[in-house]
């Protein structure tokens, strides 16, 4: 037999062990988990959720913030899902912004200190399109469940409910609150945006500024993620973002 042949029940280099599987099953688990609880979720309620044990829990936990899978909230009391994971879904359903439109958003980050992000509504629906890499969107998944609990869905929300946007029958999640739609219209009337302050971190807030096409309707937004303080009082921020708002409007509809 050759020397450069290999035995039949050699295993190859790079074979799967058998606790690998396991061990990436769990990792597929956590990252289920935290879309599930959302936001701030903890390692302590991430395993009790899976039934893992805590030293489990941590390792993988901390396994996945390493390789940009999972973050850390702003407030570093629990974890939020990656950039990678939001890769993950660009790749599934992907939009390239035009180059001009790349560099009116590099210019925004560049002033704003915060997270800036961009979502456009295709068919009634929210989709985010460019997050902030320096300020990862808090749970993009919850986002595409459940928008109507960020103000980039509220935007959506407020404008269909003043018929100027068709809003799609499962894009905005199940049994909206009318309390919520009421404040996000009130904050759509007052400042030109809609907002959300508190509900998912504690001291931070996201606000949304619409992007319009050329007859009016809303076709996006371009959103603020940031302390509570300045999007309890949005003026400054919307002072720094609406040029970029109006601008990216021809580049993106």
């Amino acid at each position: 037999m050759p020397e450069s042949r290999v035995r039949a029940d050699a295993p190859a280099v790079g074979d799967i062990s058998a606790r690998q599987p396991r061990a990436i099953h769990s990792a597929l688990t956590v990252l289920e988990a935290v879309a599930e609880l959302g936001a701030g979720a903890t390692a302590r309620e991430i395993s009790q959720a899976l039934g893992l044990p805590k030293a489990t829990t941590y390792r993988l936990v901390n396994l996945l913030v390493q390789d940009g899978f999972l973050v850390r909230t702003p407030d570093l009391s629990g974890f939020a899902l990656g950039a990678k994971v939001v890769h993950l879904a660009s790749v599934a359903a992907p939009v390239r912004l035009p180059a001009a439109a790349r560099e009116l958003l590099a210019a925004a980050r560049d002033q704003v200190r915060g997270g800036v992000h961009v979502v456009l509504y295709p068919e009634g629906r929210v989709t985010l399109v460019d997050a902030d890499p320096d300020f990862p969107f808090s749970d993009p998944v919850r986002l595409a469940r459940d928008p109507s609990r960020f103000a980039l869905g509220r935007l959506l929300l407020a404008e269909g409910a003043s018929g100027g946007a068709r809003v799609g029958s499962a894009g905005l999640g199940h049994g909206v609150d009318p309390e919520r739609l009421d404040t996000a219209a009130a904050d759509l009337r007052r400042f030109g945006v809609t907002r959300q302050i508190g509900e998912l971190v504690a001291g931070f807030g996201c606000l949304a500024l619409p992007i319009r096409d050329a007859g009016g309707t809303l076709a996006g937004a371009l959103g603020f993620s940031g302390p509570a303080h300045r999007v309890a009082e949005p003026s400054a921020v919307i002072r720094l973002l609406e040029p970029t708002a109006t601008r990216l409007a021809p580049l993106l509809t």
